[in-house]
């Protein structure tokens, strides 16, 4: 594909410089410099189109609330999305000085997303699978079926069953959520760009693992990737975002550390399974 020729003809503009940017089994993703502003451009191979037509469709409910903080898609063509680019660096790859003041702002932004009411439970593509109308319908599925695949990876039967009786013991929070929300489900540091100049957040990317449910567990999942137990981030997401209910957001975390433990082992990739299971085992505790 002539990546350059088609930004001349969506766009209109001369083409500077076509730049690949990253390489995986998803798509090929290049960011296309020209006289005007940066575009990003994605080809899928023919097996994701799926994950195409998700990553338009989530961005077309993102829009009206959260225009100018998102890509806008500017084509979409057979295997081939225009996006433009949002400006800024990776918070990952910063170091700012006030992580309290930083984490306000990724509270308020995820807060916009979830005031998109989502219909039912479940997986987002350019529809909701399999789709569940409840939050304990689907959380328990979501458990068992974690729980499952841990059991068949080799994890700890001791682990397992702690995990299992703790779950049991909490499954009542599940009904404490009545309305299912549009959530990231991937809001982490990397994937929040943020000006190093003046602090600002600029907005987020990479929308491939949304899904309809409890908004807190995407805000779960932000606290156990990103902000961990840092007091400074905990207390700047609660700042943006509100006080929510640290007993369902705990019960949220062990679902994605048990989550994470599949996927680490299911690709061979073993060098966090023990921190990973310890973390499985505080949870438990709490």
């Amino acid at each position: 594909m002539d990546v350059a020729q088609l930004v001349r003809d969506v766009v209109g503009v001369d083409v500077s410089e076509v730049v690949e940017r990253t390489g995986g089994q998803l798509s090929t993703v290049y960011e296309v410099r020209t006289s005007a502003d940066p575009v990003i451009v994605k080809v899928y191979a023919p097996e994701w189109l799926w994950k195409q037509a998700k990553e338009v469709h989530v961005y077309g409910m993102l829009e009206q609330e959260l225009t100018g903080s998102i890509p806008r898609v500017m084509h979409v063509g057979d295997g081939v999305t225009m996006l433009s680019k949002v400006d800024g660096v990776p918070l990952s790859e910063a170091e700012p000085p006030d992580w309290r003041a930083m984490y306000a702002q990724l509270g308020e932004l995820l807060q916009r997303v979830h005031r998109i009411a989502q219909p039912a439970y479940g997986y987002l593509t350019d529809q909701i699978l399999d789709p569940l109308p409840d939050n304990d319908q689907y959380m328990r599925r979501q458990f068992a079926k974690k729980l499952q695949e841990f059991e068949q990876l080799g994890g700890d039967p001791k682990l397992h069953a702690d995990i299992t009786a703790h779950v049991e013991q909490h499954a009542h929070l599940f009904a404490d959520n009545r309305a299912a929300a549009l959530c990231h489900n991937d809001f982490h540091e990397g994937n929040i760009l943020v000006d190093p100049t003046s602090w600002r957040v600029n907005g987020f990317i990479d929308v491939e693992n949304a899904i309809a449910a409890d908004p807190l567990i995407d805000l779960a999942k932000t606290i156990q990737y990103s902000a961990h137990d840092n007091p400074e981030k905990l207390a700047g997401l609660t700042d943006g975002y509100g006080a929510v209910p640290a007993d369902r957001i705990d019960l949220y975390r062990l679902y994605h550390s048990l989550e994470l433990w599949d996927w680490f082992q299911s690709t061979g990739e073993t060098t966090y399974l023990d921190s990973i299971a310890q973390d499985l085992a505080k949870l438990v505790e709490r």
